[in-house]
């Protein structure tokens, strides 16, 4: 042996790094994600008034359910399927013999709903699951033949629990995750190149009509054109620009509303929206009732104008004129009903 290579030290090894004891991956932390696995957690986390990570509470069933009166035999189109909630006690209602047809554009979470709601027992003449945007409404009941139109329509806007706690998605500033906020990630741009190529006067404009924002001009002056390719970072930029003196709670409402404008700007909502409600009247059998679900100003707008015109009009023979919120105890249980705001509209005879 070379005796240099004798007294050579031996190569320091590092000791291995102390990972703790809490998970840090999203996946890992919450065991709601398996709640098969972990009942009598989402049960505590659901009793503590919360809702359990990645799951969905459908708001205010029982006020839907009366406003659509499903009936045996009819036929109902979900066309925000989503976690399908709404939709297990509409299908439940319309048998026997009655159909739905769910509908929605986010491909991760409609594969999920469809094989949960296949378990519950509900084979494919009884349940149909589309992968479209609501706006194609009306071509999917000209593929189904329901010429006559639906007897029950339904549309829960927004953005459902399931996308809001998955960082990956990028729907909210309380995880790291990609700047992203696309309900279909295989298209159209995320909110990250949106911010780098809009202008100052144009996000100004997008933050005042998406969210009624009050700083818009001070907030898009910092974030016009520039690179924010995750959620805290964004976060931080706009808590940056915002007064020092200015309340923690007024500076997280104010990133709330950023990052629903951006994402209303993402998924172009309100012009989807305002073409799903042209359709409707198109869509909805002699007698059919439809069942509208906002959660903000720039939709509830939109919707009581669209039903109070087709009143006039002669196109629905009856709307409710006071909106109906959650009722106390609801918010209570499900803090994310708080803002919710339902209008129905039955087309005429």
């Amino acid at each position: 042996m070379n005796p240099s290579e004798a007294e050579s030290p031996q190569p320091h090894k590092r000791r291995p790094r102390y990972q703790g004891k809490n998970p840090r991956k999203f996946e890992d932390k919450y065991k709601e994600l398996n709640p098969a696995l972990h009942p009598e957690t989402v049960a505590k986390v659901r009793a503590s008034g919360k809702t359990p990570a990645g799951q969905h509470v459908p708001i205010m069933v029982g006020e839907i359910m009366e406003a659509l009166a499903p009936k045996p035999g009819e036929r109902a189109l979900d066309c925000t399927l989503g976690h399908g909630g709404h939709a297990t006690e509409l299908l439940k209602a319309v048998q026997p013999d009655g159909c739905l047809v769910g509908l929605d554009q986010d491909p991760i979470e409609i594969e999920k709903t469809e094989a949960r709601l296949r378990e519950l027992g509900f084979p494919e003449t009884t349940f149909q699951a589309r992968h479209i945007n609501f706006a194609g409404m009306r071509r999917v009941l000209a593929e189904l033949g329901w010429n006559e139109g639906a007897d029950v329509i339904l549309a829960d806007l927004g953005v459902s629990s399931m996308q809001i706690d998955n960082p990956s998605r990028g729907f909210s500033f309380k995880h790291e995750g990609p700047l992203d906020m696309r309900m279909n990630p295989r298209r159209g741009q995320p909110a990250s190149e949106l911010l780098l190529k809009i202008g100052e006067d144009k996000l100004t404009e997008l933050l005042a009509e998406n969210s009624d924002e009050p700083r818009a001009g001070v907030l898009a002056k910092a974030l016009a054109q520039r690179s924010f390719m995750s959620t805290t970072r964004l976060a931080k930029a706009v808590r940056m620009a915002l007064p020092y003196s200015l309340e923690e709670e007024q500076k997280e409402s104010t990133i709330r509303r950023v990052f629903q404008a951006l994402r209303i700007a993402v998924n172009e909502e309100f012009s989807v929206l305002e073409a799903w409600l042209r359709d409707v009247p198109h869509c909805l059998a002699a007698g059919g009732r439809v069942a509208v679900l906002t959660f903000h100003s720039g939709e509830d707008r939109r919707v009581k104008k669209a039903f109070q015109t087709g009143l006039r009009e002669g196109v629905y023979r009856d709307i409710n004129e006071e909106v109906i919120r959650a009722s106390g105890m609801e918010v209570r249980d499900n803090p994310r009903a708080a803002p919710a705001k339902l209008r129905w509209a039955v087309r005429a005879d």
